[in-house]
């Protein structure tokens, strides 16, 4: 399942930006960003990257001084992403996967997930994996543009992601828990899933 996931990805990565960057998505990037708690020179690993739609707008939040290290496990997703951003020193992309992450230790001051935890096939390694890379007191967000109920509709029936859904808030509360993750507030409504945490300080 997880080569058929990827070769879906790869498949759709040329018309992605032309089927889902509206301007619908546009303006509630616009409102979604400033809820990451984001600040001016961080550093921020954007997991899951894709086309780099969030790029501009986690830029716009840690400025010139902060940096972004996107990585996704599509090379299709990628050479998208390389021919938007290539430009940017404080931007880059490596070909890695979440669930098999190859980063130093407690280097990102953020970790965002943008439509990606529900696509993950060993949630709770991709978690442990993000706390690793995650400075102490670093923030994990996960996050949606669409609620739980409203993702079950919207995978139904595309395969091979048909069944990739959300974990009901008590498992996912305590996988975050079992990975090293504490402060977990979860906002699931209609339009939006947006799940914050924080790396428990040792």
């Amino acid at each position: 399942m997880h080569t058929s996931r990827k070769a879906y990805f790869c498949q759709v990565a040329e018309s992605w930006d032309q089927k889902y960057y509206t301007p619908e998505l546009e303006a509630f990037l616009e409102k979604l960003i400033p809820k990451f708690g984001l600040k001016l020179g961080q550093t921020v690993l954007d997991a899951g990257t894709g086309t780099g739609v969030l790029i501009p707008f986690l830029l716009k939040a840690i400025g010139s001084s902060g940096s972004i290290t996107a990585i996704d496990y599509s090379e299709n997703m990628i050479k998208k992403f390389q021919s938007k951003f290539s430009n940017l020193q404080n931007v880059k992309i490596e070909l890695q996967d979440v669930e098999a992450l190859d980063l130093p230790p407690e280097i990102f001051d953020a970790a965002i997930c943008f439509g990606l935890f529900p696509h993950l096939e060993r949630k709770a390694q991709a978690l442990r994996n993000l706390n690793h890379v995650l400075k102490s007191r670093g923030r994990l967000v996960i996050a949606h543009a669409l609620s739980r109920a409203e993702m079950i509709k919207h995978h139904k029936g595309t395969f091979p992601v048909a069944q990739d859904l959300l974990p009901e808030e008590p498992e996912m509360k305590h996988m975050l828990n079992q990975a090293g993750f504490s402060n977990i507030h979860i906002t699931d409504e209609p339009g939006l899933y947006l799940c914050l945490a924080t790396k428990i300080s040792l």
